[in-house]
């Protein structure tokens, strides 16, 4: 019988369920769809036990599609910044999950920074004062329990963490406790100091354990026997990074998608100054892996948009289009919801710029293209500034990651080799990484990153790079200008 990982991939619009053999192969997958809730304009929130009905039904459909397999252990990676609250005693939930996409925290986040914490926040935890991290939002749980409940509070991975577990568990991993606001990054505790600005109390919140690490084991799961082991935990973008096996100082990776996520790992704890984050990669025998992150908000989502604008029939006719562009075109910002990392300015708006009579439309399908290039050649020039270890293997996944033209565009503005991985699956990929190791069935990162993968180096070419760049930053100024 072929022995496996299951692995869970648990995101913002579906649950993903994986089978990883000992050699690393993909076994079968399955997945089932999360609904998303808006009560009022920018609140985002889901259903928890929606969320853990569909990871239920990602595990039915992954093993319906597979051979009779061994499950050696249950992995998980979970969408980030997410939190709820449940009954310490019932498991029942005490209000839904509130998403990172929602804003229902930006009164108390303008009344935190405006009483001057920001820099305290962000000189413990890494992160900005921001509706998209937790703090605020496990504060407006609290606020709605019913007097005399017992509360756990935590992110999917905790909830996953009680839910495969039958209640037994209270527990998270350091990489999604470091995007939580409560854990002091340099000491590795949930911290008082934090615990009290935000109100809430320390003992609701979960223990924190190793990513690779003993997180119990399953008990009245459908589809799963009891007393298989729950043997790691990661938040999804660290997933995928361990997953491409970045696991040396300065080795990153780009997601793409509709925004993009930048990682790079650092050879230790480092404070991150403005325009960027400071996370926990991913902790090992007690050791964590500290990482620089860049989140950018709009990158591939602005393709089909300007399909539409073009009347083209696909993203493939944009980019080919792109190609045939001469030089000296207009600048684009994708600033449809304001500008993320490294510029962080909400009140930022999409624009055009440079635009004449001899403008083509092929110039301005280029500009679109570029800017996705552009946005990670700004995050990673934020931070080489501030890490000592120089940019290494750079990993580049999601959809878009898969088209030549794009990620030659990004290796060239970087100046840098990109490394093309076909891996769809890489933060499931990487959650079983970790759960194999604490299984014992790889010994060490050097056998996982021997493991097989799908992988094309592109080379930068020699390009107008530097005058591109000029457009490109003289764009950003005006899209950060404010209009009366």
């Amino acid at each position: 019988m072929t022995r496996a990982i299951l692995a869970i991939d648990q995101g913002t619009t579906n649950s993903k369920a994986v089978l990883v053999s000992e050699t690393g192969e993909i076994l079968a997958r399955g997945s089932s769809p999360v609904g998303i809730e808006h009560p009022q304009p920018g609140w985002v929130e889901q259903d928890p036990r929606r969320i853990w009905a569909s990871v239920e039904e990602a595990i039915s459909a992954c093993l319906a599609r597979a051979a009779q397999v061994d499950i050696l252990g249950v992995a998980i990676s979970n969408q980030r910044e997410s939190v709820t609250a449940w009954d310490a005693n019932s498991g029942e939930p005490l209000g839904p999950l509130v998403s990172w996409q929602c804003r229902r925290s930006a009164p108390v986040c303008a009344e935190l920074i405006a009483a001057g914490h920001a820099p305290r926040v962000q000189e413990l935890t890494g992160l900005p004062i921001d509706p998209m991290f937790p703090g605020p939002k496990m504060r407006w749980l609290l606020d709605r329990v019913p007097a005399g409940r017992k509360v756990r509070l935590g992110t999917v991975d905790a909830w996953l963490i009680h839910c495969f577990t039958g209640g037994a568990v209270h527990a998270c991993d350091a990489s999604n406790a470091a995007r939580s606001q409560f854990y002091d990054l340099k000491r590795q505790v949930w911290s008082d100091e934090l615990c009290a600005l935000f109100g809430v109390d320390k003992s609701s919140l979960p223990d924190v354990r190793d990513s690779a690490s003993n997180f119990g084991s399953t008990r009245g799961v459908t589809g799963l026997p009891d007393g298989i082991p729950v043997a790691s935990a990661i938040g999804d973008s660290h997933a995928a990074l361990f997953g491409h096996g970045a696991f040396n100082p300065g080795d990153g990776k780009v997601t793409f998608g509709t925004g993009s996520s930048i990682m790079t790992t650092l050879p230790g704890y480092i404070a991150p100054q403005d325009g960027i984050t400071t996370t926990i990669a991913w902790s090992i025998g007690g050791k964590p892996t500290y990482a620089f992150e860049g989140n950018i908000l709009v990158s591939a989502a602005a393709l089909p948009w300007m399909v539409d604008m073009l009347a083209l029939p696909d993203v493939q006719a944009l980019t080919d289009l792109a190609a045939t562009a001469a030089p000296d075109g207009p600048g684009f910002v994708p600033a449809f919801v304001g500008l993320g990392a490294p510029y962080w300015h909400s009140d930022a708006r999409a624009l055009f710029c440079g635009i004449t009579f001899n403008t083509t439309r092929a110039q301005m399908a280029r500009a679109v293209t570029d800017s996705m290039a552009f946005q990670a050649h700004d995050v990673f020039a934020v931070m080489s500034a501030q890490s000592p270890a120089p940019l290494g293997k750079l990993y580049a996944d999601g959809g878009p990651s898969k088209n030549d033209f794009l990620m030659q565009c990004v290796a060239d503005t970087l100046e840098h080799p990109l490394i093309q991985c076909d891996a769809p699956e890489a933060s499931a990929l990487g959650a079983a990484y970790l759960a194999g190791l604490s299984l014992g069935i790889w010994p060490d990162l050097d056998a996982i990153e021997a493991l097989p993968r799908g992988r094309k180096t592109l080379s930068p070419q020699k390009t107008d790079v530097l005058a591109r760049l000029a457009v490109w930053q003289d764009a950003i100024k005006r899209s950060t200008v404010r209009t009366s």
